[in-house]
């Protein structure tokens, strides 16, 4: 580890160096606009709510399929991908308990909630090239996104300020047979935005029973009425199947990381979605000091997924609206506002009989269960920020979060039944900040704020079926300080935050069969823990810039009080966090068209057990990628590029199971093997008329 880390420092500060020679005097032009590209992106955080946004300078480090890099490059977020179709965000540790699936955080695409009724969000069911920023808010630091302890990513589509109509094709190709093409035709005037987007996307994936397949379709549209009205529609369609190779045990892992887990494989499990989000949105000018924006959604899941132990065959009918009115009162900024989500899960299982399918996969049997469940989650919100001074402002939001369920079981009757509700007392959550500016780019902030997680309808329940009273929500306080800094005449940004989350009420699953547990509170928590995000951006010649950064992440987190039956675990590290994480790389652009950057990943150990008996291996990833884009006619260009990921081929997991169990005396499966050494190309045709 010492190794890999020192050797990459020095390759970096030989870097650092080579950025501050003395530069010709024109080349602050250069420079400036390099900055400006990136701040263009307009930050959705109310008021002085810290964020970190990822835009198209991070987007053009890695493969337009890549999610995981691209989020894992900011400190203390980190993306577990198991699959494309598999993914996990932790933020902060929170979320890392979760064995599939992100939750204890809230997703937005537009400004619209996409995270489901128990706190699940899908980050699969979007094309990141349809992207055009990602701000996460760590932490419940956003009154106005739901304060979940995780805190909240927001999805925002492209957006220019520029008159014009363009057609755009991106193709991409590459290894274990990727095809990836994404068509748009955008228009943008005076009173009219439209966008219209469409991608495919196919890959037979690195390993056995891994084909993934994937059509979509955005739609975003903005009129603007006159000069206080107007109205969006938001319309997001995907539809995918993909192949589940799961997780493999550690010989497997070790001696052929490109096969599938047996039984996966002799299922030929797969999952097939169709996602829809349908979204309309209202805002009105008041005056100059009120604006409100209110919206109305509805979504649409269905989802078909053949497992070794069962089919599970499910659809989800999602609705709500969210308003939001922001205004001034004498100096001081406000925003007050309500969401309300509700959805319809239904869901039914199925004996999967591949067993006796002669070698063809899995084939539906009969009917095991069938159930429903009524999901609702309201929040009311509002932030208020007063300017003392110039220089230091203090802003106080406040959450009311409710929650309640009410589960249908539609297959058993009489005594067998196990219908069941939960409703969750509100909960009042508000959040403190305060920011000192020592520039209109640099500054001081300190944060503290309460935030909750919900536990799944399934963690109120006992085996048997009968609700669980005693169940509560898990619940924590941020302790936050941190600066933003630009340095050096702007060359240098320099974001720091030291916090600690005390987290009370840790939700465990207790054994109390051989193959039953129950839902209980039983733990505290303690997430302490340094992000440090370092960027410089120097101008070598009047066109070439140089931008080298280094993102680092510490977590030090562990268990306070945590008993699980006979076992306490009390004071050891928390399971599935990697201690350090750090990021560094190379960007190099030149004002003809070129650029190339190079990208180094280091993830520390990961325990894998809550007794830390067992741990994943650091590992070192290495991955690059170059461009050139060309204006060949007045209103026609074209751009080309090539990646290599893994460029040392490295046997890694990029993704992790916690605890996991073994069957029939084989091994427990507790790895995700990351893909091998791979490339990818890309062809981007551009007619702007």
């Amino acid at each position: 580890m010492k190794g890999a880390i020192s050797g990459f420092f020095l390759c970096f500060a030989m870097v650092w160096g080579i950025a501050q020679e003395p530069a010709k005097k024109d080349s602050v032009t250069v420079l400036e606009e390099v900055i400006l590209l990136e701040e263009a992106i307009k930050k959705k955080a109310n008021g002085i709510t810290p964020s970190e946004i990822i835009g198209p300078k991070i987007f053009r480090n890695y493969s337009p399929i890549d999610a995981a890099s691209i989020i894992n490059q900011i400190p203390g977020v980190y993306l577990l991908s198991g699959a494309l179709n598999t993914n996990r965000i932790t933020i902060r540790g929170i979320g890392a308990r979760t064995p599939f699936g992100t939750d204890k955080l809230r997703l937005y695409f537009n400004g619209i909630p996409v995270t489901n009724g128990t706190g699940s969000s899908t980050l699969e069911a979007y094309d990141i090239e349809n992207l055009g920023s990602i701000e996460i808010i760590k932490g419940p630091k956003g009154s106005a996104f739901g304060t979940n302890l995780g805190g909240a990513i927001l999805l925002n589509t492209k957006e220019s300020i520029d008159d014009f109509t363009r057609f755009t094709n991106n193709f991409t190709f590459g290894s274990y047979g990727l095809l990836k093409n994404n068509l748009s035709f955008e228009h943008n005037d005076d009173k009219l935005s439209f966008g219209i987007r469409y991608g495919h996307l196919n890959t037979n994936g690195f390993r056995e029973n891994n084909r993934f397949q994937r059509d979509g379709f955005l739609l975003n549209s903005t009129f603007k009425i006159n000069m206080k009205n107007s109205i969006t529609f938001l319309l997001n369609h995907i539809d995918y199947t993909a192949q589940i190779p799961s997780s493999l045990g550690e010989t497997d892992f070790i001696e052929n990381p490109r096969q599938a887990a047996f039984t996966w494989g002799a299922s030929q499990g797969f999952e097939a979605n169709r996602y829809t989000l349908a979204g309309l949105s209202y805002t009105h000018s008041f005056d100059t000091s009120l604006e409100n924006t209110t919206s109305v959604f509805y979504t649409y899941l269905d989802h078909y997924e053949p497992r070794p132990f069962n089919i599970l065959d499910e659809f989800t009918n999602g609705y709500g609206f969210r308003t939001s009115f922001s205004g001034k009162l004498s100096f001081a900024d406000y925003t007050i506002g309500a969401e309300l989500y509700k959805d319809e899960y239904n869901w039914g299982t199925f004996e999967n009989l591949y067993q006796e399918n002669n070698g063809n996969g899995s084939l539906q049997g009969n009917r095991i269960s069938k159930n429903k469940e009524f999901r609702r989650q309201s929040n009311i919100f509002g932030t208020f920020t007063y300017p003392f001074t110039s220089r230091f402002s203090v802003q106080l939001g406040l959450n009311l979060n409710q929650t309640k369920y009410d589960f249908r079981d539609l297959f058993n009757t009489d005594d067998s039944n196990k219908n069941a509700a939960r409703n969750f007392n509100a909960i009042l959550l508000p959040n403190f900040t305060l920011e000192y500016k020592l520039s209109d780019k640099s500054s001081f902030y300190g944060n503290i704020s309460r935030g909750f997680s919900n536990p799944s309808l399934e963690e109120t329940l006992t085996p048997d079926g009968v609700i669980n009273p005693d169940i509560a929500q898990e619940k924590g306080i941020n302790y936050e300080i941190g600066s933003r800094l630009t340095l050096l005449k702007k060359r240098l940004s320099v974001n720091l935050a030291l916090y600690q989350m005390d987290v009370n009420d840790l939700l465990v699953a207790q054994r109390v069969g051989d193959d039953q547990f129950i839902g209980r509170n039983a733990g505290k928590t303690r997430h302490q823990g340094i992000d440090l995000a370092l960027t410089y951006t120097a101008a070598v010649t009047a066109k070439l810039t140089l931008s080298p950064f280094l993102n680092y992440t510490l977590s030090n987190h562990s268990f306070i009080d945590f008993v699980d039956g006979d076992d306490d675990f009390s004071g050891n590290p928390l399971t599935g966090v990697p201690k350090h994480r750090i990021n560094t790389g190379i960007q190099l652009k030149h004002s003809a068209g070129f650029y190339w950057n190079i990208i180094h990943q280091f993830v520390d150990e990961i325990s894998l057990t809550d007794a830390n008996t067992l741990y994943s291996d650091s590992f070192n990833i290495f991955n690059t990628r170059m461009g050139y884009q060309k204006q060949v006619l007045d209103n026609f260009s074209i751009g080309v590029d090539f990646g290599i990921n893994n460029i040392m081929n490295t046997l890694y997991a990029q993704s992790v199971l916690i605890n996991a169990r073994s069957f029939g005396g084989n091994e427990p499966r507790y790895f995700y093997p990351g893909n091998d050494r791979n490339f990818y190309g890309s062809i981007q045709l551009k007619y702007t008329l």
